[in-house]
């Protein structure tokens, strides 16, 4: 296998799922009714419009205050949707914890370094999370290990399509100028490794605490992928 460009998730690949669980999102949970005195901010203002409408649409339910808005982005945190208001307002308000030092980005042991040497090889290396570009740069930016956003070229968030659509691969293939062909794809998530299949991509499922191996190539940790 030999590819030149390495596409990697977050949630389970690079980091635990646990810290998105235990950490990230009790921390918006707990903070969220700030966005109440943060109304001038403009990402702030379209994400509150678009849960608005998201509400209407998908719930069939009218949304006519900031805390019912408040009240709804903390349900669909507590289900997990992956919804672009949300995801924008989680990163908005997780960047004032990773500033003072309230929460560190967890990544695994062999994260770094495996970054490191494979960006030394001459490899370009993005990343493809539901969470928004704005957390997935903060995570990075704030990790336990340091800043590892200079290794990174590219971000991807649930703005360019699902995770487990195969257009959407097809769509990132196009924005970074690779043949899908010379693209790794890195999950734990099958239905995203099938989609990334199915556009051309190579894949490999990280197999981190207790995800079950279920797909063509599997490894436990980066140190195990061989380029």
């Amino acid at each position: 296998m030999r590819a030149k460009y390495i596409l990697t998730d977050i949630e389970g690949t690079t980091s635990s799922v646990q810290f998105v669980y235990s950490v990230l999102f009790p921390y918006f949970r707990e903070h969220c009714h700030e966005i109440k005195e943060m109304t001038s901010n403009l990402d702030i203002q379209q994400a509150i419009k678009k849960t608005v409408e998201l509400s209407a649409t998908l719930e069939n339910k009218k949304i006519t205050s900031v805390d019912a808005v408040i009240d709804t982005l903390i349900r669909w945190s507590l289900e997990d949707r992956k919804v672009t208001p949300l995801k924008t307002i989680q990163g908005i308000l997780w960047q004032k914890g990773y500033e003072s030092g309230e929460i560190k980005g967890h990544v695994y042991a062999d994260v770094a370094l495996a970054l490191e040497n494979w960006k030394n090889d001459g490899l370009k290396l993005g990343v493809f999370s539901s969470g928004s570009i704005a957390a997935q740069k903060l995570l990075f930016q704030h990790s336990e290990a340091g800043d590892l956003t200079p290794h990174f070229s590219n971000y991807f968030d649930t703005t360019t399509g699902g995770k487990r659509e195969t257009s959407t691969y097809t769509k990132i293939a196009e924005v970074i100028n690779e043949s899908p062909a010379d693209i790794l794809f890195l999950s734990d998530i099958i239905e995203e490794l099938e989609a990334a299949d199915e556009a051309g991509f190579q894949t490999i499922q990280l197999l981190r605490e207790e995800t079950i191996p279920a797909w063509k190539t599997c490894v436990h940790t980066f140190n195990e992928i061989t380029l």
